[in-house]
């Protein structure tokens, strides 16, 4: 008995999608809700689980090719070999020329054949830990050896190969990194890149005098020299934001906040938070309070622009930029202004670690009227971010440092103090928002953050 498995719906306005990866071959065994394919739409990359166990018996759509909702991805069956065959209509043409496959073993055909759009199934996307699938034999080929099945005790078994990239594959043998010896931080224990190059600078900072630590350059990236088809959530991006440069006068205002007391307020919850949320508290909470807030007062920040009118948002739901391997992506945080600190928080970790796993749900990624991007969290001190539309602002937050400042005391004496500060840039559509406009709501918000009067809404 075979089934056939369909490309679900994978939000409200997602018709069509790309398969970027599959992972299982042809006659590789499948159980219920493990990963079975990647899939790229124009707002999210996820992994589709499988909804039936047993053997792949057809793939019917390959890497690179796209294909509408409801269309039927692959035949699972019991391993007989009698998988029906599936209807024929014409696929949706593939956005860019696939690659060749590297097979590392010999496997059976793949059957290529036209799908048909299908009625939706419901198949919940929902996370599931990386199950490994059993080996199949492979034919005896005449090829050298690469390298000897791990033993048993090892930390990451040969099965697990297929779940490392070509490009992190060649990144740790240009390091001398054994794959084996490194625990993965990618979803399922995945290896990623940046696990690979944690071992490189960790075995390289062992060398070195803990006295002095000396600057060690980086592994050369195995990118140089080479040409790569733009991905689909590359593409969007790129779409999104020349079209929001062309059609937008865009410019950036930028003030310089104290925040010693939010880092000393933080410095004496800590504990406490921890153990409450099992998480630490950084800045963005604050920033993010601040800001909702602050749109509470200055609807302009807060609106759209529709042809000759302009929509002024009911609620304040910030945006906040995340870093993937495969490109920004911005998870939507709900009527912020009316979450306290530890909600925010607890929002903000589990959204940005479900979106570099690929397991966030693609309303999760929309509806956002306001954005927040912390471009201080590699060294940056400010810059000036691109509002993408339909928002008219985005906040950016730059590194919180230590440095010498005049302060005045009540009596009006100067002095010079160490203080923790933060640079805080906003850009915005200057069809709708003034500098006026983009300097109160910067008051505002720099005048919360330095008060710094959020016990109340700390959620402790």
């Amino acid at each position: 008995m075979s089934e056939s498995v369909v490309l679900p719906a994978l939000g409200e306005s997602v018709t069509e999608g790309t398969v970027t990866r599959w992972l299982k071959k042809v006659g590789e065994t499948v159980a219920v809700d493990e990963p079975l394919v990647e899939v790229s739409t124009d707002k999210v990359d996820t992994e589709i689980p499988s909804p039936v166990a047993g053997v792949i018996e057809q793939i019917l759509v390959q890497e690179d090719e796209t294909v509408q909702v409801g269309a039927v991805l692959v035949i699972i069956g019991d391993g007989s070999g009698s998988a029906p065959a599936a209807p024929a209509a014409p696929a949706a043409e593939p956005m860019v020329e696939a690659p060749a496959p590297v097979a590392e073993a010999p496997a059976a055909p793949v059957a290529v054949a036209p799908v048909v759009a299908a009625p939706v199934v419901a198949a919940p996307i929902v996370s599931a830990p990386i199950v490994a699938a059993p080996v199949v034999s492979a034919p005896v080929v005449s090829a050298p050896v690469v390298a000897a099945a791990a033993p048993s005790s090892a930390p990451a078994s040969v099965s697990d190969a297929g779940y490392v990239t070509p490009l992190v594959r060649k990144l740790a043998q240009e390091s001398g990194v054994d794959l084996t010896q490194i625990s993965g931080t990618g979803v399922g224990g995945r290896i990623r890149k940046d696990d690979v190059l944690n071992a490189t600078s960790g075995s390289a900072s062992a060398a070195v005098s803990q006295s002095k630590p000396a600057f060690v350059p980086g592994a050369a990236s195995p990118l140089r020299g080479t040409t790569e088809p733009m991905s689909r959530l590359r593409k969007v991006l790129a779409e999104r934001a020349v079209a929001s440069m062309v059609s937008t006068a865009q410019l950036t205002t930028v003030v310089e906040v104290d925040v010693t007391k939010i880092a000393q307020l933080r410095q004496k919850v800590q504990s406490a938070f921890v153990a409450k949320s099992g998480g630490k508290l950084n800045f963005m909470p604050f920033f993010a309070l601040a800001a909702a807030e602050a749109l509470r007062v200055h609807p302009k920040l807060n609106a759209t622009i529709d042809g000759e009118n302009i929509v002024y948002h009911g609620s304040e739901n910030i945006s906040f930029a995340v870093d993937t391997e495969k490109g920004l992506l911005t998870p939507v945080i709900r009527d912020a202004a009316s979450l306290n600190i530890m909600e925010i928080a607890q929002q903000i970790a589990d959204k940005a670690a479900r979106t570099r796993s690929n397991q966030l749900k693609p309303d999760e990624l929309g509806g956002g009227t306001f954005t927040l991007t912390n471009t201080g969290s590699r060294g940056a001190l400010f810059d000036t971010p691109v509002v993408f539309l339909p928002q008219v602002a985005i906040l950016g937050t730059g590194v919180v440092t230590k440095r010498p400042v005049v302060v005045t005391d009540s009596e009006g004496q100067d002095a010079i103090s160490i203080r923790s500060m933060v640079y805080l840039a906003l850009s915005y559509d200057h069809r709708l928002v003034d500098g006026a406009d983009a300097s109160r709501f910067l008051v505002d918000v720099k005048s919360r953050l330095e008060d710094a009067n959020f016990d109340a809404v700390l959620g402790l």
